[in-house]
């Protein structure tokens, strides 16, 4: 599982029980990400949905979502990963613009991310395996890499990490139906059908995940980009279509009463924390077309970026963090006795709001 901001790790056990308690067979992450949520509503043997806009994230849902591991062949996938491995480096774009022009992988491993990324698109583009071989591919990378977990910026010296080979492993695929689709949630959530669940976790605020991930972006269209920058971002960062409603303080609230309204579910669980534009009050509200709302609140540690600090250009330390940690919350809505059902063994772990 690549560095991800937003992560919700910490939450999964927690999303686990909830789903298992509330006895539904048919779940829906809207934003899925990394699909982190989704493999373990997967692995529960639930039938799962995965959404997101990100390229990236359409080929972990095909990948760990939409892939049935009992239809795959695990002797001819580690072959493949096996054959993509042994391959020689071959500097290209992503040596150039990832290594010299900017510092997110060493050249030796920029030519071998060339190298391996143009064979599968030479040869497994029109094979089941290509989600999952661009799938190991951009994990390899990820444990590689020099950054804090965001492509915004590299890390001022090379991290430790980056001067291991990239290798690359075949993904841990789980058995079971599933579904991936890309597409804005705004525009879709009304036509995905109907769920047991469904499990939003939005942008919590002007930060994007184009931009935060921009080389992954590349990395799955493989369209050579012009860029920008010194973090040499793709230039249609700079479209507007790029950009979420999610990201904006004006647009935001309406955006996510939209997709509260349009989702058709049995049991909403809305995932959000205390650094964000809405209050508890405000999300709670959202939820009026439900019967019953309840909301639980954890503990959690900052996203690393905190706990490394405050630094000026030239890299010197300034100024001060004012928090180290924050409160993550799930507002959970829907028929009272399945809420009741659901939360109440997550009593124990949450404070209620």
């Amino acid at each position: 599982m690549i560095k991800y901001l937003g992560s919700k790790r910490r939450l999964v056990p927690v999303l686990e029980r909830l789903a298992r308690d509330s006895g539904a067979t048919r779940v829906l992450d809207l934003f899925t990400g990394t699909t982190r949520v989704a493999q373990a509503f997967k692995r529960l043997g639930l039938e799962v949905c995965a959404v997101d806009t990100a390229r990236y994230a359409e080929v972990f849902a095909r990948c760990y979502v939409a892939t049935d591991a009992r239809a795959v062949d695990p002797d001819e996938l580690a072959a493949a990963v096996g054959h993509l491995d042994g391959l020689t480096g071959r500097p290209g774009y992503v040596t150039e613009t990832f290594c010299t022009k900017s510092r997110y992988f060493q050249p030796f491993n920029g030519a071998r991310i060339d190298a391996i990324r143009q064979a599968i698109e030479d040869d497994f583009a029109a094979s089941p395996l290509y989600p999952l071989l661009l799938t190991s591919l951009i994990e390899a990378a990820d444990r590689v890499d020099s950054t804090t977990g965001l492509q915004m910026a590299y890390v001022k010296s090379w991290a430790a990490r980056s001067f291991n080979r990239l290798t690359l492993r075949p993904p841990e695929l789980l058995a079971g139906p599933g579904r991936a689709v890309r597409g804005d949630a705004c525009e879709l959530a009304a036509g995905l059908g109907s769920f047991d669940l469904a499990y939003l976790d939005p942008p919590y605020n002007q930060h994007r995940y184009f931009t935060n991930y921009h080389v992954w972006e590349t990395l799955v269209a493989w369209d050579s980009p012009e860029h920008y920058g010194v973090a040499c971002k793709r230039v249609d960062a700079r479209d507007p279509a790029t950009k979420s409603l999610f990201n904006s303080r004006r647009t935001m609230p309406a955006a996510l009463a939209t997709v509260v309204t349009d989702v058709d579910c049995e049991l909403l669980v809305l995932s959000y924390n205390d650094e964000s534009w809405m209050t508890v009050d405000e999300l709670e509200a959202l939820c009026g077309r439900f019967d019953d709302v309840v909301t639980l609140g954890f503990d959690s540690a900052r996203y690393i970026g905190a706990r490394i600090g405050i630094h000026n250009p030239a890299g010197e330390k300034v100024g001060t963090v004012s928090h180290l940690a924050n409160r993550e919350y799930l507002v959970v809505a829907g028929p009272a006795r399945r809420v009741r059902r659901a939360t109440a063994g997550l009593a124990a772990a949450a404070c209620h709001s």
